[in-house]
């Protein structure tokens, strides 16, 4: 299963992109995706990403260019047990990957996606509030703070995605 946008190829993840992943989960770069973890808390991270899809049957795309299967990034739909409401989610697992609009792109076809292939009527984004990079794409993308919204912990902003009606 795959999504495509103009520019990218959102794939499931795979073991090809276990490496780039525990780079990314070892680096400063993941201080709002649960810190710089070690090796072996990197590889659990990756894990979780894959695991996810099977317990859910969805889970984070993992972003592509076109012309390379080497892994960007991570977008798309959440659902940890303990989160309190469905969540679109994204991190740049490469610092080559920031400031062109991969997120912002990747992240549209993901909501898209699941309000269309999955049925959700709402999403959110759990946000550290120091995340003002994330903060950014959230708005850009149309979310809006939402203070009355539960939270998975006390740490997080969430952010309300527009509905379906308003995305089409």
């Amino acid at each position: 299963m795959r999504l495509e946008t103009e520019r990218f190829i959102l794939r499931q993840p795979g073991p090809q992109d276990i490496d780039a992943g525990m780079d990314f989960y070892m680096s400063e770069r993941a201080q709002y995706a649960g810190g710089n973890k070690d090796l072996g808390g990197a590889w659990r991270a990756v894990a979780m990403v894959m695991g996810h899809w099977t317990i859910r049957g969805f889970g984070l795309w993992i972003v592509t260019s076109k012309d390379s299967d080497a892994a960007l990034g991570a977008v798309g739909p959440w659902y940890p047990a303990n989160w309190p409401e469905t969540e679109l989610g994204w991190t740049l697992w490469s610092a080559d990957a920031e400031g062109q609009g991969i997120a912002l792109e990747a992240v549209t076809a993901a909501r898209r996606d699941v309000y269309s292939r999955l049925g959700w009527t709402s999403a959110v984004s759990y946000i550290a509030p120091a995340n003002t990079r994330s903060i950014a794409l959230a708005e850009r993308l149309g979310a809006t703070l939402d203070e009355t919204a539960a939270r998975p912990d006390d740490t997080c902003l969430v952010y309300r995605h527009p509905p379906a009606e308003a995305c089409a």
